[in-house]
Formats: structure tokens, sequence, C-alpha cells
């Protein structure tokens, strides 16, 4: 049996911090915040979506729009995984088109969550343009994506998987390395 070892790697206050400098670096980016929303992949991508769009409201003033999306169906390998998904669905209230959409997760790996999000995002409408923000980059991709705005980078191996745990999930805030080896 394989020995498994867990590294904390961000604490409460180190979320809290990538999280800030994320939405100092989206307002920069951006020349007006009026015409943003966020869309977040469940399940922990819709609190990191909402967390930022509360300190982006904070440091502009204006209300930002917040959407969630399961990508559970649009995913490629649906049908190859045996255990039963946890179906939450999507939850977009307001039209996407002609937005900037940030789209928010945990983690990006392979990039196949995202692709998968991509394709669920153009069934809601046609938006101006659609940025990516990760709480943690840890490599490994299979297909040309590319976060805009990340938390963390963390490079990994193959036998290692990140942890995210949120309070709003979790009941902690902690980043972890956990080694399978």
């Amino acid at each position: 049996m394989p020995k498994i070892k867990k590294k904390q790697l961000l604490d409460q206050d180190g979320i809290s911090r990538s999280l800030s400098r994320i939405a100092h670096e989206i307002t920069e980016c951006l020349p007006s915040t009026d015409k943003i929303a966020f869309i977040g992949i469940r399940t922990r991508g819709e609190f990191i979506a909402t967390r930022l769009a509360d300190k982006i409201q904070s440091l502009t003033q204006n209300e930002i729009q917040i959407g969630f999306l399961d990508v559970t169906f649009y995913r490629d390998d649906f049908r190859e995984r045996l255990i039963q998904p946890q179906v939450k669905g999507s939850d977009i209230s307001f039209s996407i088109d002609g937005l900037t959409l940030i789209l928010t997760d945990d983690v990006l790996f392979t990039g196949r969550t995202i692709r998968a999000a991509l394709d669920e995002l153009m069934d809601f409408g046609r938006p101006a343009k659609i940025l990516m923000a990760t709480l943690v980059d840890r490599g490994h991709r299979e297909m040309p994506i590319k976060a805009d705005f990340v938390g963390k980078n963390i490079p990994t191996a193959e036998n290692e998987h990140v942890l995210v745990k949120l309070d709003e999930v979790d009941g902690e805030d902690a980043v972890y390395l956990v080694d399978y080896g």
C-alpha cells in the first residue's frame, strides 16, 4: 500500500492574499468592471468566484454578476467515470451576451474541465471575452488552456494531487499537496 504524505501549501491567510492579488490584477487588466461577470465552476470554483466578485465590488463599488456552471455532462470523460455523478446544475440568471466573463475554478490541471465549461458557456450566449482565473495552477496540461489570473503556481509530479479546501464546503481554508507515492 502506498504511503500518503500531505503538506500544507496555503493556509487561510495565503488563500485570502492570493484572491486579493487576483482581484487587483483583474481590475488593473480590465478598463471597466461594469461589463464583467464571474462564472464559477461547481463546486469550489463557485465560492472562489463569489469571493473574487466581493473583493472587486469592494474595490470598484460596481455590482458584479455571478453565475455557476456544472460541467458534469459536458466532460469528455463523463461516460468513463464509474461513480454516480452529483449534478448540482448550472445557474446563470443573466444574459452573458457582450460581457467579459471570468471563468473561475480552484485547480487548473489538464484543462479538460475548462474545455467543458467553454462548451457549456456557448450554450448560454455569446460573451465578448472569456478570461480564466484559478487559485492553483498545477501544470500537466492536456489541452491548450492557460489561466489569465493565477493565485499560486504549484509544479507537481504525476503521483501528487492538489487538494483545495474551502470553508464553505470543507470547514477550513487550505491548500494541500498530497503525495500518493
